[in-house]
């Protein structure tokens, strides 16, 4: 039994953390929920009665043995390592300590094993790594992944609560004019969060500019190298935002150690924790909403340069992507 702090417990990926806690029947003796000062004292009901939100700048994480973190990496640079030193384990799901070489990045149900070779930090990987790694961890460990071409299709929910309310807007602003979609003459809804419209429209710039290629792009990179123990695999990313509430889909492309059949990348993925296959319907973000699988269509031989497998890979980024797999790995601890 554990007692367990859900850090950033107000927002998006917070609140599904703690539905994932108590769906999952999780096995703590005391909830605690921190949040920012704006969100200090207000109440939750939770399977384990009602809890007031502690504003974390302030509280004692004293006698915490998890703290399953999601309050962005601001906060988890600025109070994770208080929470470690009073005794816990942080599950941080910010960017802020992935590339760490001593902060283990694990996808549960893909490297498991890492999780016990923490010294009180353990990261979650960013939610379009997250998805793709279900696919392409078990078929890295049969034959060896060394190229991987992926396309991320990410929702608005990435952007979190924000995100999903600028899309509304945008949409609520432009659906009445289809005309104006068709011929160009439409009007900016304005854009707060992303540089161009989302609303009826697809942006090839998910996250920031770090060089030719965004934050979200190197993630992909350098996290799948990380998770997979690869330094090696040559991964291409391009990261796209669409206009979907919730649900990250990725289009890839991979080469391995010899070449890989459909039939046997079906098998090796049929038996893998963690995802369906799904061979007689399109998997797409909207099946994915709100369950824990990983969803995976569209393989294929690929043809262009042969020997490879191409794949569809769909998950629900709030959950698998995010919450779900903090609390996967509190329970592996």
């Amino acid at each position: 039994m554990k007692r367990v702090a859900i850090v950033g417990a107000t927002g998006a990926v917070g609140r599904t953390m703690l539905s994932i806690l108590q769906d999952r029947e999780f096995p703590l003796t005391e909830l605690r929920l921190m949040a920012s000062a704006r969100s200090a004292g207000s109440k939750v009901e939770t399977k384990w009665g009602e809890v007031e939100v502690e504003d974390l700048a302030t509280c004692d994480p004293s006698g915490i043995d998890i703290a399953l973190f999601s309050a962005g990496g601001a906060r988890s640079k600025a109070f994770a390592h208080k929470f470690v030193e009073a005794g816990a384990v942080v599950v941080d799901n910010s960017s802020a300590f992935r590339m760490e070489p001593n902060v283990p990045l694990v996808v549960a149900g893909v490297n498991d094993h890492a999780a016990g070779d923490h010294q009180g930090i353990i990261a979650n990987p960013n939610c379009t790594t997250m998805t793709i790694m279900m696919a392409a961890g078990p078929l890295h460990r049969a034959v060896g992944l060394n190229q991987m071409i992926a396309s991320s299709y990410q929702s608005v929910s990435g952007s979190g609560m924000q995100g999903m309310k600028e899309l509304s807007h945008q949409i609520d602003a432009m659906r009445d004019n289809p005309d104006a979609l068709a011929t160009g003459t439409w009007e900016d809804p304005g854009s707060g969060l992303y540089e161009r419209p989302i609303g009826f429209n697809v942006l090839p710039m998910a996250g920031s500019l770090v060089d030719t290629y965004t934050d979200e792009e190197w993630k992909l990179v350098n996290e799948t190298r990380k998770i997979l123990e690869a330094p090696e695999v040559a991964v291409e990313p391009l990261c796209v935002r669409v206009p979907v509430m919730v649900g990250h889909g990725i289009a890839a492309s991979m080469w391995f150690d010899r070449d890989l059949s459909r039939d046997e990348a079906l098998e090796l993925l049929a038996g893998a924790p963690g995802i369906q296959v799904w061979n007689e319907k399109t998997p797409t973000p909207l099946d994915s909403a709100g369950i824990d699988d990983v969803l995976v269509g569209r393989v294929r031989e690929t043809v262009g340069r042969p020997g490879g497998v191409s794949l569809w890979a769909v998950g629900d980024n709030l959950r698998k992507g995010a919450a779900l797999n903090a609390v996967q790995i509190a329970e592996l601890l």
